[in-house]
């Protein structure tokens, strides 16, 4: 049994501590609220490139170089992301170097030197440049409907921006954003694993962070209402196949529906014998793969399905979807399916005991999020979804007012057209 343990640096930095005497890794990983969610228009991009800029040096490791040597020369490498509503910094090391990671992802953290700006403002606009075609245009199935779904609200932003933003950021602006969301109002730190002395960690943890400002906690804009009816986006684009996402607006973390939308996911896609492969792909053969989603925000959500298939099925792997999507609402799934569900999430849950990232992923973002603080407490939230919340659940979202659909591809005029009216049609 994992006890994690709790603390608060005098500044105010929130600490979780999750001790794996058993493991043969310690992991430190930093969670902060930063991303597109919190962004405007005009900031578009600039939570992933500060992400970028901060492997860029520090105050006593002159360039990237010099900083990943650093990381490297104690056993690890420093991962980081920038998601819609939060970003991450994470490293894994043996565990006698648990303290001197501590220190310089603290370091790099606080101390960032924004250094060979131009260098790295070319390798995001490479990043940028892959999800576009070869006139500028979006292609990326995600984005797009994202973009439909939420339009010009924070959460309709990709999370890289765009390349005329990316063309205006410079350091004074990155300075700004650091200073506003690297706060300890905005950011918990765990550290998980092969920990040995508790206190010991607890200590070098306020040498290392101890001088991060309190600032305050970044604010949201409320996600809009729902549209009238459902939305359907086609983007012609010379490919082998068509890239297809069905995606419908969903609960936010904090509803008390949440943990239905997640077993609704578990019953439609965990694994090669549920639902959505099942019918899709073993039954009907229509493509290699597809799968389901639902990624979840403080307010509002997204669960959507994803597929790529040859031009000419592309409509049919829609139909299937939706078809399926309809008969979950109507009918819901049988006791078999949620029972499999349970006990495939308890077992995730168990292996995650000895998974010192994946622990501390749980506990970090679940700290910044102030949701279950345990994975014993999330799997019994899931354990006590009965198959008519889940019924419920799909009959709440599997609606044509939160549809939003997104072809990309090469589809004959008559495709087109029936990919759109079985979409506005549902």
């Amino acid at each position: 049994m994992i006890v994690h343990r709790d603390v608060v640096l005098s500044n105010g930095l929130p600490v979780v501590l999750v001790p794996q005497p058993t493991v043969h890794r310690a992991v430190a990983s930093l969670y902060l609220r930063v991303g597109s969610r919190f962004e405007s228009a005009e900031q578009n991009g600039l939570s992933h490139f500060l992400e970028h800029m901060v492997f860029r040096g520090t105050t006593t490791h002159d360039s990237a170089h010099a900083q990943a040597l650093a990381f490297e020369r104690i056993g690890g490498t420093l991962y980081a992301a920038t998601h819609v509503d939060h970003g991450v910094m994470t490293v894994s090391v043996p565990p006698s170097n648990l303290a001197r990671v501590i220190e310089l992802l603290g370091e790099v953290t606080l101390e960032p030197r924004f250094g060979e700006l131009e260098i790295e403002r070319g390798i995001v606009r490479e990043e940028i440049l892959e999800d576009k075609d070869d006139d500028g245009r979006e292609i990326d199935g995600d984005n797009l409907s994202r973009a439909l779904l939420y339009g010009k609200h924070p959460l309709g932003f990709t999370i890289t921006g765009g390349v005329e933003a990316l063309d205006r950021f410079d350091e004074p602006m990155l300075r700004k954003h650091h200073a506003r969301h690297y706060t300890t109002a905005n950011a918990v730190l765990c550290v998980a694993g092969n920990l040995g002395d508790v206190d010991a960690c607890v200590r070098v943890a306020e040498r290392a962070f101890g001088a991060m400002p309190n600032g305050e906690r970044v604010p949201i804009e409320p996600a809009p209402g729902l549209q009238k009816r459902a939305r359907f986006r086609y983007v012609d684009n010379t490919s082998s196949q068509t890239d297809l996402r069905i995606a419908f607006r969903a609960v936010g973390e904090r509803d008390r529906r949440e943990p239905a939308m997640e077993m609704l996911l578990r019953v439609l896609d965990d694994g090669m014998s549920t639902r959505l492969y099942e019918r899709v792909c073993d039954r009907k053969g229509l493509c290699y793969d597809v799968s389901g989603m639902y990624e979840c925000y403080e307010d509002d959500g997204v669960f959507d399905f994803a597929a790529e298939a040859q031009h000419e099925r592309a409509a049919l792997v829609v139909r299937e979807i939706l078809d399926l999507c309809r008969d979950l609402a109507d009918h819901g799934p049988n006791e078999d399916e949620i029972e499999k569900a349970r006990d495939r999430h308890l077992w995730s849950t168990e292996a995650m005991l000895d998974d010192a990232d994946a622990l501390a992923g749980f506990y970090g973002l679940a700290a910044l999020a102030d949701l279950a603080r345990t994975p014993a407490a999330r799997h019994a939230e899931l354990a006590s979804v009965t198959a008519r919340d889940v019924r419920e659940a799909a009959e709440q979202i599997f609606r044509k007012e939160g549809l939003a659909a997104v072809a990309v591809g090469l589809l004959e005029p008559a495709e087109e057209t029936t990919i759109e009216r079985a979409i506005r049609g549902f």
